[in-house]
């Protein structure tokens, strides 16, 4: 349900709501929050927030050190972990100056932006994430260890998956915060899980995907394990993926899907350092289901990007190289930009790569681009991009391509 901020006020008076948070995200996707009493609520939706932008690195320094947390009642959701009495519930919010405008480097608001382009010329994406997980257990401090929930395998069941009640928990919490999940299945890695959701509009699959992490964290913490989503947790495992399903739909009717395809295999180089921010990123490239070259296929999971075998409204392409230290708003603008790059160009596109790139002889696998292998790679790609440059702030950029 979408409220107006008057319906907000009314639900929080109604409700028993004692805390609002306040939710947005750094440039990285690391998300922040900020808790006011209900008292507060009227404020927040006329004038912000305050919040000390010094404190969080993209936002400003000492000198312009004071930003306002504007809430999207839109947005507006219960946080079913907490307790029913004295209830809890999370807006999104947009990052603003004093003055109202927006900041650069809001990267909620960045996508807002991308959106907006696409639809002017009639175009319409829609996206659906599969974010994978491992579940490790706490030691007797409660501090995570690198030992897995369990030994189990790809779509194993219980008693083997151990994490098949903690998916439950974590599919019908989101349930209860109006978020649908499509499946969940323990992953090949032992411990290692995956959840998986139908598409949506861009804003609302970034905003799930944040509000996923959140939530698997949360239940995985009042079972006693700690919930890892960097991209590659234990050495020789398979490392976590974030899979972006991407579909668009035309105005005039046309099939945009191979010109939005083309697009990003030209654009995905100079992407890569956003898609994948951290230099463990690059560990999972080449193994277990992870791409290394720029390459599409019908179907076949060995290749960057797979159309799987679907009809009508759930025909789309699977981006399957970033990983879920990405932060979704970033990454999903930048789809966008690729697929209208791709539209505007009408790139043909690439014959498919009809084999396994994981068993193909090197003499075969000479014929394709390769992802750029490092992090070091990846931001100098994009530092020297005018496809970045033109799309994304400066000051963001150089933040991603500089040391961090």
């Amino acid at each position: 349900m979408k409220y107006s901020p008057q319906e907000v006020l009314q639900y929080v008076r109604e409700e028993d709501v004692k805390f609002i948070r306040l939710a947005f995200c750094d440039i990285f996707g690391r998300q922040k929050n900020i808790a006011i009493m209900p008292g507060e609520l009227p404020r927040a939706f006329e004038h912000g927030i305050a919040i000390d932008a010094s404190a969080i690195r993209g936002f400003g320094d000492e000198t312009r050190s004071d930003l306002l947390l504007r809430p999207d009642p839109e947005t507006l959701t219960d946080l079913p972990w907490r307790p029913e009495h004295g209830r809890v519930v999370r807006m999104f919010c947009s990052v603003c100056h004093p003055d109202g405008t927006v900041l650069d480097n809001d990267t909620r608001s960045l996508l807002k932006k991308a959106v907006e382009q696409a639809e002017k010329q009639g175009i319409h994406f829609f996206f659906g994430s599969e974010l994978e997980f491992y579940l490790f257990r706490l030691n007797e401090k409660g501090e995570p260890t690198k030992e897995p929930h369990d030994q189990a395998g790809y779509m194993d069941a219980a008693p083997e998956d151990r994490g098949e009640n903690v998916r439950r928990e974590i599919c019908l919490t989101l349930e209860r915060m109006g978020i649908f999940p499509e499946s969940s299945h323990h992953e090949e890695g032992p411990g290692q899980n995956e959840i998986d959701f139908r598409y949506s509009r861009p804003l609302n699959a970034a905003d799930d995907a944040m509000t996923f992490q959140t939530v698997v964290k949360a239940v995985a913490g009042a079972n006693g394990l700690w919930a890892d989503f960097s991209p590659k947790p234990l050495t020789g495992r398979p490392g976590n993926g974030f899979h972006i399903n991407i579909s668009a739909r035309s105005d005039s009717g046309e099939d945009l899907l191979p010109w939005i395809i083309a697009g990003i295999l030209e654009k995905i180089p100079e992407m890569t350092v956003f898609l994948n921010p951290s230099s463990q990123s690059y560990q999972r490239f080449g193994s277990a289901k992870a791409p290394r070259y720029i390459s599409w296929s019908q179907e076949n999971r060995s290749q960057l990007i797979r159309v799987p075998a679907a009809a009508d409204a759930y025909r789309r392409a699977e981006l399957r190289s970033p990983d879920p230290m990405a932060n979704p708003y970033l990454a999903f603008a930048l789809l966008i930009y690729a697929g209208l790059y791709g539209i505007s160009q009408k790139l043909p596109l690439v014959e498919p790569a009809d084999i396994n790139l994981f068993t193909a002889p090197g003499e075969v696998l000479q014929k394709f681009k390769a992802l750029p292998e490092s992090l070091q790679e990846a931001a100098a790609t994009a530092r020297n991009s005018d496809f970045i440059k033109q799309r994304m702030p400066a000051g963001l950029v150089e933040l991603y391509c500089g040391q961090r």
